[in-house]
């Protein structure tokens, strides 16, 4: 008798784009006239297919498209921004901070380094050198084996794209994937990660708006992948609650309440309070 194999579960994506080029600059909405956060759904749904379901939210929508109930069905969360950082609320911010601290992963792409969002979670000014003139980026793997750098050709070639340089303030990286070199001689650290609580945090510099770089399929083979990397299969749990154990129970956290301590997974009371206590 066999068992039946249970479908995967298919990881959960958003696409947040803040989609304010493509309504002002011909030029970008030539490029992504549908917006560059479709352009990024559609190589990952095109790469990963029944494996990922993906969705898109734009800053002018409603708290900006991240409401609690969708970061909550949320396993991936991808975000690009550039000239409106600031235009985020800082309760919006919270909110996804509290996600990815207990489990969800977050994509940064591009001129996210600037977003309240990545700052957030970096906890330094993510600033660093730059320059626009159409130079050729190579991008080049430091950690082959590494699984967002697998199918990534060595190098990887954009032919048109903004230089960025360091030095890039940001802390030590978990782990440095790429490495993007410039004709001037300039040097980035453009593919690197992190853990944040329970949560997975990849930043992939590549992306300007006024070059074609999420059209590229090589760059949509690392999207793809960092979103499979950052996908945890555990169910999100609180991280900013702090449970204490009872001596001998190390596997057990507890919770105090007013009715006792309670289990901190169930929330089920095991030790009723004491009259008086």
């Amino acid at each position: 008798m066999t068992t039946p194999t249970l479908p995967k579960k298919a990881i959960r994506v958003v696409v947040w784009g803040e989609n304010r080029h493509e309504q002002i600059n011909e030029v970008v909405r030539g490029i992504y006239p549908d917006g560059m956060h479709s352009t990024i759904a559609a190589g990952i749904t095109g790469l990963l297919g029944e494996e990922v379901t993906v969705t898109t939210r734009v800053l002018d929508d409603a708290e900006h498209g991240m409401t609690e109930e969708l970061l909550a069905e949320t396993d991936v969360l991808l975000w690009w921004g550039h000239t409106a950082h600031e235009e985020v609320a800082d309760e919006v911010v919270d909110r996804i901070q509290k996600h990815v601290l207990e489990g969800m992963g977050i994509i940064v792409l591009h001129s996210g380094h600037h977003s309240k969002i990545f700052r957030r979670l970096m906890g330094t000014t993510c600033s660093l050198r730059w320059r626009n003139d159409a130079d050729s980026e190579l991008v080049w793997t430091v950690s082959p084996r590494h699984p967002i750098a697998e199918g990534v050709p060595q190098p990887l070639v954009i032919p048109g794209q903004e230089m960025y340089g360091e030095f890039f303030d940001i802390p030590e990286p978990d782990e440095l994937v790429f490495i993007s070199s410039f004709s001037g001689g300039e040097v980035f650290r453009s593919g690197i990660t992190y853990r944040r609580g329970y949560g997975k945090v990849f930043y992939f510099s590549p992306g300007d708006e006024i070059y074609p770089v999420y059209h590229h399929p090589d760059v949509q083979r690392v999207i793809a992948n960092g979103v499979k990397w950052a996908y945890s299969s555990r169910e999100r749990e609180s991280y900013l609650v702090t449970p204490m154990y009872l001596t001998g129970e190390f596997d057990r956290p507890v919770l105090g309440s007013p009715d006792g301590l309670v289990d901190y997974y169930t929330r089920e009371l095991i030790a009723p309070r004491e009259n008086g206590a």
